[in-house]
């Protein structure tokens, strides 16, 4: 068996490789690099296919938790709740803003955040939630909205590895009062290039975004605030229009994926993330949990198998962030960043390949039985 990436994106590429072509040709034949008709319609589509109002282009998934929090009234001096088990951007993005992310500790279930333990954590200072939609799978979003009601809180959906991710019917990107997208390569719809997007249903933040992404300014030389230069390129907006026909494809060919590793796994009595029965699943990441991660880990490379770690340091750990958070505990947090392991998944996979994965996972769960 040859070696299987955790990502394979040159198999991505040659599936699609006269679109993506076409596309990047398209954008240099009209030497259009900045916003411009590529964006735009690249905007439309993605709000089209999030069904949502608006969704504007950004420079990163990082840009977009950024400028959509400033954008919902985050300044210095507040909170803002949000989960220690995530990529760092998502307190990062909390941080430019000169708030205090405040970390609540997760479901053990499901690697999210913990909604029975977000109300505790508000102070007169919370100004918003930001729940993760990590590897795939939203949050347990209704107790949340209640909180926030109840407390006049924003809520900022992280759904950076969630496109096309569904609760109780309605898609990320219209569960709260804004979403914030990545298209990092790796991303289930990744550019060549940093990317990301804010979709809202809200005019005001969409509005606001914009003009933020763009210097402060809605005309060329009338800049109405302060800005920051964070706008996605054209090029990228082309390969994600290219790539975006294809997502849903893409999704169904993941949670097929996803549905024969839970059968070929679940007999081994392998612990995986669970999924909760009311969400559409779309497995950025396949994710299992073994009390002997690491060792798991060099045997499947030993196998060829690019397994990965999503996320080894929670948050409040991370040299960044401890001296400030050097009491806190979260011991979900901490012991998951122990155990997980991401298994390859991506469309292309075969049924062999598939096999031989769980194969190997088989091999060393007997040898360490």
């Amino acid at each position: 068996m040859a070696k299987i990436p955790l990502v394979d994106l040159k198999a991505q590429y040659l599936s699609i490789k006269s679109e993506i072509d076409a596309a990047i040709d398209r954008v240099i034949d009209k030497t259009a690099f900045i916003l411009g008709e590529e964006v735009e319609s690249f905007e439309k589509e993605f709000a089209a296919f999030c069904k949502a109002e608006y969704c504007v282009g950004v420079a990163s998934g990082t840009a977009a938790l950024h400028l959509a929090l400033l954008a919902c009234g985050v300044r210095p001096g507040d909170e803002v709740i949000t989960t220690p088990f995530t990529f760092i951007a998502t307190a990062e993005a909390i941080s430019h803003c000169g708030a205090r992310p405040v970390f609540v500790d997760i479901d053990p279930r499901n690697c999210l955040l913990d909604p029975t333990q977000v109300e505790a954590a508000i102070t007169r200072a919370t100004k918003a939630i930001v729940p993760v939609h990590l590897y795939g799978q939203p949050v347990e979003m209704d107790p949340i909205l209640d909180i926030a009601r109840k407390y006049g809180l924003r809520v900022v959906e992280d759904a950076a590895q969630a496109h096309g991710a569904e609760y109780r019917g309605k898609r990320t990107g219209t569960l709260g009062d804004v979403a914030c997208f990545s298209f990092f390569p790796g991303k289930n719809l990744g550019a060549y290039g940093d990317g990301g997007a804010v979709v809202t249903n809200d005019p005001d933040i969409a509005r606001k975004v914009r003009r933020l992404r763009d210097h402060g300014r809605e005309s060329k030389y009338e800049h109405l605030e302060i800005g920051f230069g964070e706008r996605l390129d054209a090029l990228q907006a082309a390969i994600l229009r290219a790539k975006l026909a294809h997502l849903e494809d893409w999704t169904e060919a993941r949670r097929k994926h996803a549905a024969r590793y839970d059968a070929l796994l679940g007999p081994m009595g392998i612990e995986t993330v669970q999924v909760s029965p009311h969400v559409r699943h779309v497995y950025h990441l396949y994710v299992i949990r073994s009390p002997r991660r690491d060792a798991l880990l060099e045997h499947l490379k030993s196998r060829g198998i690019g397994a990965g770690v999503h996320y080894p340091i929670p948050l409040h750990l991370q040299p960044a962030y401890s001296a400030e958070y050097k009491h806190v505990r979260l011991p979900q947090a901490e012991r998951a960043a122990q155990e997980v392991l991401s298994l390859p998944i991506y469309p292309e996979l075969t049924e062999e390949q598939l096999e031989y994965v769980a194969g190997a996972v088989a091999e060393f769960t007997q040898t360490h039985a």
